[in-house]
């Protein structure tokens, strides 16, 4: 095992934690912008894994997973690098904003460029500091303008390496996701690096079972790759489903959705899933679900325009949910069970 890793120009021993302030651009009052990357060197030789949050500014929960992470007593039995950046996005985090302030996306704009834009010069700055170190990478999401998401891992399943990894996490749900142009998540794969994208909760706010999900998800990968000592855990009976293909479902008119289904709700095809009516209840129209699956997203704000997405659907056919699966996942949902810390 090499005796430094450097990251930033700053070097880091084997057995020793660092927090390095990594520079990223300065406000117009000509106060520095850093971006905080908090790195756990384990004292024998292992994988780098990278661990980041808040690439969307609004997207808290990842943060407060990091933050317990970083905490965890755990730590002190790492093998190799653990690399934790609880806010990548700076910028929009302070400002309680997705995105930059010239709103751009930056999970558009990977593998970045140090010419370009805002987005691109920060999406640079992150691939060659932390994610080009790595061997794997586990990104941090919330759900976005309302929206929560069941806690699920999105990753590509055709790579059997992110496979082992996506099912070691233990999410109730995999979903088989392609990559989006510009994203993170395609700008590491590129790079031949597994990982994982955690989806979970809402934007701005906290959700105590998808934040100790989260923890427990990047401790099992941790183990599967052998930097944290096996645990003897009880297993759950059933594996994580896995998804192919998922569904949104969109408001056929404008008005006020009362929501019929929650979260991790098995619904069947053409099941009704809410009704959507105007303030005075006299024009109601119901929103029936187009194929069976798991509710793995919904819109939490009650108010709806035409064509708005108001639920997210993970297909499976019926007969893959047996009951005792679907009690599993209902526990994990409500933070009963072994899923959690």
């Amino acid at each position: 095992m090499p005796e430094t890793f450097q990251i930033n120009g700053c070097t880091v021993k084997p057995g020793r934690q660092v927090t390095v302030n990594i520079p990223v651009a300065r406000l117009h009052t000509h106060t520095e912008m850093t971006m905080p990357v908090h790195v756990v060197r384990g004292k024998k030789e292992g994988p780098v894994l990278f661990v980041c949050a808040a690439i969307h500014g609004d997207e808290i929960l990842g943060v407060e997973i990091i933050r317990r992470l970083i905490d965890s007593k755990r730590l002190d039995r790492v093998r190799g690098t653990l690399i934790a950046v609880p806010v990548v996005n700076i910028f929009g985090f302070i400002a309680h904003n997705r995105y930059l302030p010239d709103r751009r996306d930056l999970n558009r704009f990977f593998p970045g460029s140090e010419t370009g834009s805002l987005a691109s010069r920060l999406a640079s700055i992150f691939m060659q500091e932390v994610a080009e170190r790595s061997t794997h990478g586990i990104d941090l999401h919330t759900g976005s303008h309302h929206r929560g998401n069941l806690p699920q891992i999105r990753a590509r399943l055709d790579d059997p390496h992110t496979l082992a990894l996506a099912e070691a996490f233990g999410a109730p749900v995999i979903i088989d996701a392609n990559v989006r142009d510009g994203s993170l998540r395609q700008a590491v794969m590129e790079k031949g690096i597994p990982m994982l994208l955690y989806e979970a909760g809402e934007g701005l706010r906290f959700d105590e079972v998808a934040i100790r999900m989260g923890i427990k998800g990047i401790l099992s990968v941790m183990r599967h790759i052998g930097m944290l000592p096996k645990a003897h855990v009880a297993k759950a009976k059933n594996g994580p489903l896995i998804a192919r293909s998922t569904t949104w479902v969109r408001a056929p008119k404008s008005g006020i959705l009362r929501a019929g289904v929650a979260l991790g709700s098995v619904v069947s095809a053409n099941e009704r899933l809410g009704v959507i009516a105007d303030p005075f209840g006299q024009n109601e129209e119901k929103v029936h679900a187009p194929v069976p699956g798991i509710v793995i997203g919904n819109l939490n704000l009650p108010l709806v325009h035409e064509g708005d997405a108001i639920f997210h659907i993970a297909r499976f056919d019926q007969e893959d949910i047996d009951e005792s699966l679907y009690q599993e996942l209902q526990e994990a949902v409500n933070g009963q069970g072994d899923s959690l810390l």
